[in-house]
């Protein structure tokens, strides 16, 4: 039997610039009969970081937005979408209005692994126990309505089980499972959190398994973020139209690795009814013969799968090259 307890203990005052969380947690945590174990997950809120750590700001949401912005990834009303300096895609980059004073704002932690790093070795230290930590911010998600809570920093824990390669009980092969248990972990939490109930720490217990050895701080929570390129839905549906369209070379990025050459040649049969063909057995490129109305297409195409046109006098039609996209650190 496998069971899992989550403590969010009450009482925490409000937090300030420079305020020690863990001299917050810890006289909760034995007021509420449930001081730290070794293997114990200790989850704490960005808020509560972010405050600690200063980074309270005058202002709006919208006046805030674009110091924290790489790119912006849709726009629907008056809700912005964009992928921030964490490398994470969030509304309005994870700048919150909430649970502050009115008239300012919160930002994200500047290193939410460092932090989730600082705050355990600051527990060991205090304690002598080994736990794992886990920072936590509410986010949206794609294909489904409403919020949960995600991890953005952690560390001494095993973020993500690797199940590619074992086999279930009917004796398939598992080919891409990859739980992220951090995530897991940090919805979990917050249903003993809650979001109005002043209860920004909780402790999770039961995953001993997951925590790593003392010292070890594992890959983080920044080891869970697509990498830019990789994803498969880099812009908003109308976004990914208007980029293609315009072909700024520095948008490339997000459409992902050039396609294989069949899908960018079926594209263009199926979109503009053009024939493409390859400029010789073997070669990586594509000749097609487009009239002048439909050349402004073509390169959209091309540039949505990652190709572009050859400039160049190209006798009997355009040619297209795949190009290596600019990869964003």
């Amino acid at each position: 039997m496998t069971r899992i307890e989550v403590v969010a203990p009450d009482g925490v005052p409000e937090v300030g610039p420079g305020d020690d969380l863990v001299e917050l947690l810890l006289p909760r945590l034995e007021l509420a009969g449930a001081a730290l174990a070794d293997g114990d997950i200790v989850v704490v809120t960005s808020k509560v970081v972010s405050k600690a750590e200063g980074r309270v700001r005058p202002g709006t949401r919208d006046e805030a937005l674009p110091g924290e912005t790489v790119r912006v990834v849709a726009r629907r009303g008056p809700t912005t979408i964009v992928r921030n300096r964490l490398g994470l895609t969030m509304a309005a980059a994870g700048i919150d209005g909430s649970n502050v004073a009115a008239g300012h704002v919160v930002l994200l932690p500047v290193d939410p692994d460092g932090s989730a790093r600082d705050l355990r070795a600051r527990l060991l230290e205090r304690t002598g126990r080994n736990v794992a930590v886990v920072v936590t911010d509410t986010a949206g998600r794609a294909w489904r309505e409403g919020q949960t809570d995600i991890a953005i920093g952690a560390a001494g824990l095993v973020v993500a089980e690797e199940h590619a390669g074992r086999t279930d009980r009917w004796g398939n092969e598992l080919a891409v499972t990859l739980p992220a248990v951090a995530d897991e972990i940090a919805g979990v939490a917050e249903l003993a959190q809650g979001k109005l109930a002043a209860r920004p720490f909780s402790v999770v217990r039961g995953r001993a398994d997951l925590v790593l050895p003392a010292g070890e701080h594992g890959p983080g929570a920044r080891s869970l973020i697509r990498a830019e390129g990789a994803d498969l839905f880099g812009y908003g549906a109308r976004e990914a139209v208007v980029r293609a369209l315009t072909g700024d070379p520095v948008d490339r990025a997000p459409f992902g690795a050039p396609a294989p050459i069949a899908e960018l040649a079926d594209a263009i049969g199926a979109v503009l009814g053009l024939h493409a063909s390859r400029t010789g057995p073997g070669a990586d490129e594509l000749l097609v013969t487009a009239p002048p109305g439909l050349t402004r297409s073509l390169a959209a195409l091309a540039f949505a799968h990652g190709w572009e046109v050859d400039r160049g006098e190209s006798p009997g039609g355009t040619r297209l090259r795949p190009v290596t996209p600019r990869i964003h650190p």
